[in-house]
């Protein structure tokens, strides 16, 4: 299936995308071309390549967001107020003992189907015995792990890639997660056997910490906003995505 961003291609004919893969490239199309509107990136930039936009491109749309996403400073109060009620996410030392499940994502996998494929084990697991994890694990997993049925051990967060480790850390969860956990390397099904909490740092070790997650999420907030007005300008085909009442105006 072809994607376009007002006649600009972002698919090619032998990719097998999933819809999220899909929004991502089509949501990047549409900074790159903004970008070009307003100078901050040559008329001529090429169109990426499967996915793949020139260094010039991904240095513009920094610029833009940098530009057109201008936000409050978050305060010490609201800082403090965030602090307090998340004292799960700065507590240091968090230990999670975890098994997991990798459907690895590797040049050519159709990525559709191997999640309709990890989805269909998640849901048998999580209605099954706890045995039935170490035999999936044992013949399912792309992991080294999964010769010892999945297990790896005591982890903490600073041991994980990040994106793993923000969906698994600082929460309470105990036995198989109930969704697929994402990273760089693919698709996880985790099971967490036990929990050990950190201890939680003064406000003033961490406030930048506080401040700094503040301003992204704020920062995040505002791209999506931003993202939903520049879809209600443009002539997307091919995918259906989320926008504003109103485009932004030129």
């Amino acid at each position: 299936m072809l994607v376009s961003v007002n006649d600009v291609v972002i698919t090619g004919a032998d990719e097998a995308l999933d819809e999220e893969q899909l929004r991502q490239r089509a949501y990047s199309e549409l900074l790159r071309q903004r970008a070009q509107q307003l100078g901050l990136l040559a008329a001529d930039d090429p169109a990426p390549e499967q996915g793949v936009m020139s260094e010039q491109a991904s240095q513009a749309i920094e610029a833009l967001m940098a530009q057109e996403l201008v936000g409050p400073e978050p305060d010490e109060a609201a800082c403090r107020r965030h602090f307090e009620a998340n004292t799960r996410r700065y507590a240091q030392g968090e230990r999670v003992l975890l098994r997991h499940i990798l459907f690895a994502v590797t040049p050519g996998v159709d990525v559709s189907l191997l999640r309709q494929r990890a989805e269909a084990q998640l849901i048998a697991l999580r209605a099954g015995e706890a045995a039935a994890f170490t035999e999936a694990a044992r013949t399912l997993s792309n992991c080294p792990s999964g010769a010892q049925g999945g297990q790896l051990g005591w982890t903490t967060a600073q041991e994980c890639a990040p994106e793993f480790a923000r969906e698994v850390f600082g929460r309470t969860e105990i036995g198989v997660l109930p969704q697929l956990v994402h990273s760089r390397f693919g698709l996880h099904i985790v099971a967490i056997d036990a929990r050990e909490a950190g201890q939680l740092p003064a406000f003033e070790a961490v406030r930048e910490a506080v401040a700094q997650h503040m301003r992204q999420q704020l920062q995040l907030s505002s791209l999506r906003q931003y993202l939903k007005t520049l879809v209600a300008g443009a002539r997307v085909e091919g995918i259906e995505l989320d926008r504003a009442e109103t485009p932004l105006v030129q």
